[in-house]
């Protein structure tokens, strides 16, 4: 576990929020537009930043307001525009967060061979990937375009910024997802949606979604949601058939501190940030009072069992050796009788 050091007498950093629009329906032109927004708050002093769930290339809104059996034409095209990891892409964004001096928390859809994955990306301040972790459960609609996570990614990691944790949209409903990283001690939650999508109530549910993991956490929560403009709503109207209604509203970007409380101003309609300076003494102060895995939890009435083992579509089990061996010298003997 890599030590979180930071400058003496200094436990603030600065973090952004970002609720930002795809380049519909190209991951060359997304992967630029974040690239560039990361430099942007580079030098606005930012430290960590989480931008929405699946940014890269787009969220897949078509298949909210499409029936499943129209929707093979977007989804192939989706699968086509989805990035490998690693590539070239992520290449560039861990350049920039390097450019930067940034930790990045960024959401795609990766593509493994022919099965895409809501997959969200963290990049150290040195350009590292240091965690790539795939949502355990798409939600209703998304079951048809993408593939179930597995626990591996299911942990906070150290970064330069602090302890991260991340979760996507709906994995913020279990609870049992949002203990495993309280109980590993994040001291950032990057929280990811979709935003545009779902209406106002959505926006409304998201607030107190996050509100609640950063008091029940005692962390701060960084929460980025999607933003689709007018031109886009039309676009995506117009190529599936369906209306414009289910993929307006729905945006809640904000910063929230361990006490429950949004720092600054949120984000409900159009682009921009929420940039604010975090205080890590602020952690502990919320944690004296009530630690979700320390002293306010009961390990010998109730605890979480994780496997964490990566799954796989293929597991070797290779013999002993020792007979193996055995038999290469029998058949070395009957050889030469």
């Amino acid at each position: 576990m890599k030590t979180i050091e930071k400058p003496e007498g200094n436990s603030t950093i600065r973090v952004a929020a970002v609720q930002i629009s795809p380049v519909l329906y190209s991951k060359k032109g997304t992967v630029d537009k974040v690239v560039n927004k990361i430099l942007e708050l580079g030098e606005k002093g930012v430290q960590f930043a989480t931008f929405p769930e699946t940014i890269i290339p787009y969220y897949p809104y078509f298949s909210f307001i499409q029936a499943p059996y129209t929707m093979g034409k977007e989804h192939q095209r989706l699968l086509e525009e989805s990035i490998i990891v690693p590539s070239a892409d992520t290449d560039a964004i861990g350049k920039a967060a390097k450019e930067a001096n940034m930790v990045v928390s960024i959401g795609v859809n990766e593509r493994d061979g022919g099965t895409i994955y809501n997959t969200q990306l963290l990049f150290d301040a040195d350009g590292t990937l240091i965690q790539r972790r795939r949502k355990l459960t798409p939600t209703y609609h998304e079951k048809m375009l993408w593939g179930q996570g597995d626990a591996s990614g299911l942990r906070a990691v150290d970064s330069a910024a602090g302890r991260i944790g991340q979760l996507a949209c709906w994995e913020h409903y279990n609870p049992l997802f949002r203990y495993a990283l309280i109980a590993d001690g994040e001291q950032i939650h990057s929280a990811m949606y979709p935003g545009s999508i779902f209406g106002p109530l959505f926006s409304e549910q998201t607030e107190v979604n996050v509100r609640q993991h950063a008091l029940e956490s005692a962390c701060f929560v960084v929460c980025a949601t999607g933003w689709l403009d007018a031109d886009q709503q039309a676009q995506i109207a117009a190529d599936t058939g369906g209306p414009i209604g289910p993929i307006s509203g729905g945006c809640f970007t904000a910063v929230i501190g361990p006490d429950g409380q949004i720092i600054g101003e949120p984000i409900k309609s159009g682009e921009g940030e929420v940039i604010a300076d975090i205080d890590f003494a602020q952690i502990d102060a919320r944690k004296r009072l009530m630690d979700a895995k320390g002293h306010y939890s009961r390990p010998e009435l109730l605890s979480l069992t994780i496997d964490r083992t990566p799954a796989a579509p293929i597991h070797d089990r290779m013999l002993s050796t020792e007979p193996l061996v055995a038999q290469g010298q029998n058949n070395q003997i009957n050889t030469l009788n």
